[in-house]
């Protein structure tokens, strides 16, 4: 019991998050889709209450700062328009790898992605990365050496 705990707190730390839970519960023991599902668990716990506590302190700063009445640059809308079409999507499933999932989720919600999307995408992109670091383990891949390999 106790490893089904530490796999789901080290899912909801930030930097370990499924990449590197749900390939320790395996070893550990955990039978695998059970790890995979421990994993999703705790890294969407953490990233549901981020998007919670995010917005809630976006409402309070809008509600203190001054309204600016000068209208967006072009510029500005053209950005946040390709933000809008192509952002939350990419930014999800390429996050976790890259730069991590808490922070992709605070840069998604940052540049305009609301809370419905910016879960939507975050919690499949979880699930997809929790099973390929399962189905990976399983194999026995070790990614981490390879990552290591590859990119230090």
């Amino acid at each position: 019991m106790l490893t089904y705990l530490l796999v789901f707190l080290i899912a909801a730390v930030p930097g370990f998050e499924v990449l590197v839970a749900v390939p320790l519960g395996i070893l550990r023991g955990i039978p695998p889709v059970l790890a995979v599902i421990i994993g999703f668990a705790g890294n969407a716990a953490t990233i549901l209450l981020e998007i919670i506590v995010f917005q809630k302190l976006k409402e309070w700063w809008e509600s203190k700062k001054k309204k600016d009445v000068s209208m967006p640059s072009k510029r500005t809308v053209r950005a946040e328009n390709i933000w809008r079409h192509y952002g939350i999507p990419g930014l999800s499933l390429l996050g976790p790898i890259l730069i991590g999932s808490h922070l992709a989720t605070f840069l998604a919600l940052a540049l305009g992605s609301t809370k419905k999307q910016t879960a939507f995408w975050m919690l499949i992109s979880l699930a997809v990365w929790a099973i390929i670091f399962g189905i990976l383990s399983v194999l026995g891949v070790d990614i981490f050496s390879w990552m290591r390999q590859k990119f230090i």
